[in-house]
């Protein structure tokens, strides 16, 4: 059974590297394990003596906001010799360590793997040297268990869908380009920008998408011999319509065909010289790396630092030399030396030439991508919009961040298949009225980073008479197909058009529903299209309230949105590392209020400065957050303040993430595949659009309706759910004094 773990964290630093250690320390803690944080990576474990330090529950406190790595990291030239690794496993013996985890890229896990390969080795040497004979060698010492969490902001690594860092890093591009955009706009200017990614195009590529690029140069296609006179042609024509500016992405890794890197200050100078055009370049270096991690970020890290201590304690018969990654949204391990092997064969096959092999290798998600960016980044549509028909385009409901991604990609995509456009004005209020709006190629360009909808969300309930008028307006345009983009009343609504189709013939037409909605409560997806905005929303608010903690003790009620979903409050509750989140899932009691009223008055009796509680809006109907407030302020004796934000629709504001611009992408172009699918059939199917584990996934109107809890108005499982238990353990906002269960760190 491991009792005494290290961590630490090794290569280049990554946003939410601190929010794993604070998972692994927190866990392990919680878990009665003592805790070393190794200091300055592999070159602290070395080192030893004060690199090794204990680490305690405070240890770890505020530091989940914080970018780069409070342990340090650096490259250790004395690791690399066998001399260097036998002093660090005498430097683990001494503190009786028996795990390492160790946060970091391929380099770091494939340094760890090595060093518990050897362990035995150095374990029998060092007996022989005598370094042992009180009983800190002896013939029992169990192999050390390794586990390796993967930080990387190339996301890079094979056997985990995203790496820690990557949503940060990619947000900071995306950040970077619609600055460059605005500035560009009004110079009429073309940009080049380079982003980091020495062997995996993943931030350029997803950053070309996510910030409507005009072309993108990633280290894993072939881009053949003449590919500079494509770019200069393309971004000609640009110029020629009337785009007010172009964007070259380009990765630092970026090869020709004949495998020498392509330098962004020659792309420059190309386009320069060759359009007699100002062009800019922007390396945005290790800007990229820094400042405070995304949700997504602290979220990832959190559940994989709590998972690395739970598969050590769990699994003790376990001997463990595995990565955890997060694939398909399930926490899997696997093994160190599979993961550094395929992650560096991609590079291996760069550096041969066989492009082919490096984009299959990087898988389906990654090249679908890269299809659909070249989609985007045309001058105009492969067909003729008019040669199959039309098709209308609604957004319905409260409006989600990333509507107008959806809406922007889907029509392009379903206009390059020969599709005529609509949108919908106000949502079902323009299919009664005939308020349709003909979409146009250009028009939609510009569209992903836009904040709400477009074309309008007006919510509207549909009366018996409105049906006639829809029929008649589909009919008079010919639509073929409907695209809605909503939340569940969107849902509804269309399942109240199906219900109609015995009476109108004009309603018996394929219809997509494309999931959007902050609340995060829709049927067969784990996300939803605006819900990583929120979540960012919400956590930058609760950051700005943590900086607020002064002299005066004070206890926050946050309230958020979610309806009857606990999705905004739980976790955004772990993102922030708040000490409680009340969940309509769960419920609010007067037994549970007064119990948190007597561990807020341990806590800040034993130096607590803050606590922060946060509220989804129906988690009660009678606890409101005004009444939690002043029944903590009444039972708090002048002991501490108590204070409420209700956050409202600041959660919807702003211009979406990266992720949901993203998704939002995704989804469109799923939309429009699946809409085609089913004219071509000339089926009148409704589909359900859905997020499920790496891919895009389309579910039958019956089975999404099946998922749902009609009561509740939420899905019957929630995979979040699970994370309930993690957030509450990391949390703990039962102050470090009364957390006595923790044992002091093993001796020698």
């Amino acid at each position: 059974m491991v009792k005494t773990l290290a961590v630490m964290t090794s290569g280049g630093d990554a946003p939410g590297m601190n929010a794993a250690v604070r998972a692994v320390v927190r866990r392990a803690l919680d878990s009665a394990l003592a805790v070393y944080g190794i200091y300055n990576g592999y070159e602290g474990l070395v080192q030893g003596g004060d690199a090794f330090r204990s680490l305690t529950w405070e240890d770890v406190g505020g530091t989940l906001h914080r970018g780069g790595t409070f342990l340090g990291t650096a490259r250790s030239e004395r690791f690399k010799t066998r001399e260097g690794r036998h002093q660090a496993v005498r430097n683990l013996l001494e503190r009786g360590i028996q795990a390492l985890v160790v946060i970091g890229g391929d380099g770091s896990l494939s340094g760890a793997a090595v060093l518990a390969s050897e362990w035995p080795e150095h374990v029998v040497q060092l007996r022989t040297e005598g370094f042992g004979l009180n009983t800190a060698v002896d013939e029992n010492v169990a192999p050390l268990q390794v586990i390796g969490l993967p930080g990387s902001i190339d996301n890079d690594l094979f056997g985990t869908d995203m790496s820690i860092g990557a949503d940060t890093a990619l947000n900071h591009i995306v950040r970077a380009m619609d600055n460059l955009s605005s500035t560009a706009a009004s110079h009429q200017r073309t940009f080049v920008v380079e982003t980091m990614g020495r062997h995996c195009g993943y931030l350029a590529l997803m950053a070309a998408l996510a910030g409507e690029a005009s072309w993108v140069l990633v280290p894993e296609e072939d881009l053949g011999l003449r590919w500079h006179q494509r770019m200069v042609e393309d971004i000609e024509q640009s110029r020629k319509i009337g785009r007010a500016h172009q964007m070259v992405v380009v990765a630092e890794g970026a090869k020709h065909a004949d495998g020498l890197p392509i330098r962004s200050e020659d792309i420059k100078t190309i386009l320069g010289e060759r359009l007699k055009i100002d062009v800019r370049l922007t390396v945005l270096g290790h800007v990229q790396r820094g400042g405070s991690p995304t949700a997504f970020d602290r979220i990832l890290a959190s559940r994989l630092g709590a998972a690395a201590v739970d598969f050590l304690v769990r699994r003790p018969d376990t001997i463990h030399r595995h990565m955890l990654g997060v694939q398909k949204n399930v926490v899997v391990a696997t093994p160190l030396e599979e993961v550094v092997e395929k992650s560096r064969m991609v590079g291996v096959e760069i550096e041969n030439g066989n492009f082919a092999q490096a984009l299959a290798l990087r898988g389906e998600s990654f090249r679908n991508t890269l299809s659909l960016v070249k989609t985007l980044t045309r001058i105009s549509p492969a067909e003729d919009t008019h040669s199959k028909g039309a098709v209308v385009i609604v957004t319905d409901g409260a409006d989600a961040p990333g509507m107008n991604a959806a809406v922007s990609v889907c029509g392009r995509s379903l206009m390059n298949q020969g599709f005529k456009v609509y949108a919908a004005r106000d949502a079902f209020l323009g299919l009664i009225e005939g308020n349709f709006l003909e979409l146009n190629w250009h028009d939609l360009v510009g569209w992903v980073n836009r904040p709400g909808s477009e074309i309008g969300t007006a919510r509207h309930e549909l009366l018996e008479d409105d049906f006639i008028t829809i029929a008649q307006n589909l009919a008079r345009r010919q639509i073929k197909g409907i695209v809605a983009i909503g939340g569940w009343d969107t849902y509804l609504r269309i399942a109240q058009l199906v219900e109609q189709r015995e009476h109108f013939e004009e309603l018996q037409i394929p219809m997509v529903l494309v999931p959007a909605s902050i609340d995060n409560n829709l049927p067969c997806t784990d996300f939803c299209i605006g819900s990583d905005t929120a979540l960012n929303n919400i956590v930058d608010c609760v950051d700005k309230i943590r900086h607020t903690a002064g002299a005066t003790r004070r206890a926050f009620i946050v309230e958020v949105m979610g309806r009857e979903c606990g999705f905004l409050a739980l976790l955004s509750a772990l993102a922030s590392g708040a000490e409680k989140a009340y969940l309509p899932e769960t419920g609010i009691s007067l037994a549970g209020l007064n119990e948190d009223v007597e561990v807020l008055k341990r806590s800040f009796a034993c130096g607590k400065r803050m606590v922060i509680f946060l509220r989804n809006e129906h988690s009660s109907r009678h606890y409101t957050t005004d009444f939690i407030r002043r029944l903590m302020e009444e039972e708090s004796k002048d002991q501490f303040e108590v204070r409420t934000a209700i956050l409202g629709h600041v959660q919807r504001g702003g211009a979406p993430t990266a992720f949901d611009r993203i998704l939002a992408s995704r989804m469109g172009a799923a939309a429009a595949e699946t809409l085609q699918q089913l004219i071509q059939e000339d089926a009148s199917d409704v589909r359900l659009l859905g997020l499920r584990g790496r891919g895009i996934v389309a579910c039958s109107q019956a089975q999404g309706f099946q998922e749902m809890d009609h009561r509740r108005g939420r899905p019957r499982q929630q995979w979040f759910m699970d994370l309930a238990e993690v957030a509450d353990a990391l949390a703990k906002h039962a102050p470090v004094c009364l957390l006595d269960h923790r044992p002091e760190p093993a001796s020698a």
